[in-house]
């Protein structure tokens, strides 16, 4: 089969002439030249939708407090309630969304986003936490309208690996520029998330069309990966009640990896602090990047495993491999053999080979190894509804329950009861799904 023979030989979307060429000329790129193309519009949408979500969570708002909290737990609380709620949305938004619909969706949920922002800077503290919530609504769905454009191809592992490096790399990157703003700038700490947004407005639109511009999965994609199409009511109970047992070991897994990734994620500035790096900005970004590039280069050679059967066990096995490095990293650190640079990317790498699979490899593979007729979407959307409302109490665990104990002693309990318990439902739910997998 020839690399050309992997794209579909009918443009997608229409719109004027140049935009039909474009489309028409991917369509009978070589493979590689195509990922290429799409990683690059992918990963741009999704690390320009960060610049929405991350940057307030890079100043501290130190002195202030709200209610029993202090402000800042309060807004990290507040902006995960919205995320997982827009999660629960997107279960059936995104699984029913045309692919017609998606970029005037993702404009509109960015517009949504910034708005919000805008009115968080300006309105008095208790109600600063308001407007974060529905910063948090729209932004949850835009994974799902940008990796519905990725899936189902034969090269889906290259193409959701390049975009998951977004996110790992974004978050830290958009936290540097909000701290560059405030400190090289002068900006307030309340209007510097809006003025973030609004500079990457302009590439996220130029990226999103970009998008839109892809073809259709070939017919070869099609054989090969299953037909992806919108699943309704009907076809979500009927995949929900056949593999309800594994689905249930995955989403109770990813419930400890989500709540523990945004922990990390959302006291980073703190954790470095206490990790001696508190005039370092740039280890936001600096320990981020080694992560992105280990995880995408090794789930890219998921790419070469043809078998669907093979493939995901050998994402199930990636995983696993994640889980224990986060308990085996987390022990040498209490030993005295890490320094906290080391151990912060070492876990990190732990944390996103168990954790990225899922929004990009995991179950693509698994519906390709069923032969079931699915979206992905769904199944990704289910796992982070659950997963970011476990966010949400952890967080309200160690601000309630374990207010003296430093956000670095909390995060390395965390680790060790992460490490321990995925690992153990990854290996039940992967011996789950093989044994239901179809042969070749």
């Amino acid at each position: 089969m020839s690399d050309s023979s992997l794209r579909a030989t009918v443009p997608g979307p229409a719109g004027a002439g140049g935009a039909n060429k474009l489309t028409a000329w991917l369509a009978r790129a070589p493979a590689w030249l195509f990922s290429l193309y799409a990683v690059a519009m992918a990963f741009t949408t999704y690390f320009c939708m960060y610049s929405y979500r991350k940057p307030f969570a890079a100043a501290s708002y130190e002195g202030l407090a709200a209610g029993s909290l202090e402000l800042k737990s309060a807004l990290v609380i507040s902006q995960l309630m919205g995320y997982a709620l827009s999660k629960f949305l997107g279960i059936k938004v995104n699984s029913e969304m045309p692919r017609h619909r998606r970029i005037w969706a993702l404009i509109l949920l960015i517009a949504w986003a910034e708005i919000a922002l805008v009115i968080f800077a300006v309105v008095p503290s208790e109600a600063k936490i308001v407007a974060i919530f529905f910063n948090g609504v729209p932004l949850g769905m835009v994974w799902g309208l940008v990796f519905s454009f990725l899936e189902g191809r034969q090269t889906s592992e290259i193409l959701g690996a390049g975009l998951s490096c977004s996110y790992i790399v974004a978050s830290g990157a958009v936290k540097s520029v909000g701290k560059w703003l405030m400190t090289q700038h002068d900006i307030d700490q309340f209007w510097m998330p809006a003025l973030t947004g609004l500079m990457f407005l302009p590439l996220f639109l130029l990226t999103a069309y970009g998008l839109h511009l892809l073809p259709h999965p070939s017919e070869q994609d099609v054989e090969v990966r299953v037909s992806r199409v919108p699943m309704h009511r009907r076809e979500r109970r009927v995949f929900a009640l056949r593999y309800w047992l594994g689905f249930a070991f995955l989403v109770f897994v990813y419930l400890f990896l989500t709540a523990y990734r945004d922990y990390r994620d959302n006291f980073a500035a703190e954790l470095w602090d206490d990790m001696g790096y508190a005039s370092a900005p740039e280890v936001f970004t600096i320990s981020e990047l080694p992560i992105a590039f280990s995880v995408m280069a090794v789930l890219s050679l998921l790419y070469l495993i043809k078998d669907n059967r093979l493939g995901m066990l050998g994402t199930f096995i990636i995983m696993i491999t994640g889980s224990l490095l986060v308990f085996l990293s987390t022990l040498l650190y209490d030993l005295g053999m890490l320094s906290g640079m080391v151990y912060m990317i070492l876990v990190g790498l732990g944390l996103y080979l168990a954790y990225v699979p899922y929004g990009c490899v995991l179950f693509d593979r698994m519906i390709a190894a069923l032969g079931v007729v699915a979206t992905s979407v769904f199944l990704i959307y289910v796992s982070d509804a659950v997963g970011y409302s476990g966010s949400v109490a952890v967080r309200l665990y160690k601000d309630l329950g374990q207010p003296d104990l430093s956000e670095l002693d909390f995060f390395r309990q965390f680790s060790y009861a992460t490490g321990i318990s995925t690992t153990i439902l990854f290996s039940l739910s992967g011996i789950y799904f093989m044994r239901r997998a179809r042969h070749p």
